[in-house]
């Protein structure tokens, strides 16, 4: 399960290509994928507000390839790096990869921050609500209803629309 996130430029483009690319993956095959939400920001507020979706994907590739993979769909894109948790024109984060718990400096699956976070868990928990946390040993939709984060996480849906056709472009 991935999350992709947007905040700078024509933000539903950049979600849209983002899923595309990884389409393009070898032995990768996209299952399903959210609505769009726009969430507030996380950490520097005064910035934008970013488009989020979750991903659920299936692949063969290993995932510390995987992740070198989805780093690297970023670059293409254009993503530039800035501060933490600044401006980004794409964001692809592995929430979840098959029961996986890794915790390495440049890798940690389930994402260390998804449990805390309004922005992750709503659009995993509208694709993969039964789906159980492999730490917490929690479902993904337990979790939502959990979740003491009270940000803003608003379903758009002219955004989905608009998300939905320009993935399959």
């Amino acid at each position: 399960f991935l999350g992709i996130g947007s905040n700078v430029g024509d933000r539903v483009h950049f979600l849209a290509g983002a899923v595309r690319k990884l389409k393009t993956l070898p032995s990768t095959e996209l299952l399903k994928f959210s609505s769009v939400y726009e969430t507030e920001p996380v950490g520097v507020k005064e910035q934008n507000k970013f488009l989020n979706a979750a991903l659920w994907i299936r692949t063969s590739i290993d995932v510390k390839d995987f992740h070198t993979r989805i780093k690297a769909i970023e670059k293409e894109i254009g993503r530039q790096e800035t501060i933490r948790w600044g401006p980004r024109e794409i964001d692809i984060d592995i929430l979840l990869f098959a029961d996986l718990i890794i915790a390495e400096p440049n890798l940690r699956i389930p994402h260390r921050d998804m449990l805390a976070r309004r922005f992750v868990l709503q659009p995993l928990a509208e694709i993969a609500p039964g789906v159980i946390h492999p730490a917490s040993r929690t479902s993904i939709s337990d979790l939502l209803a959990q979740c003491t984060d009270q940000s803003a996480v608003d379903r758009s849906e002219q955004l989905t629309k608009t998300f939905f056709h320009l993935c399959e472009e």
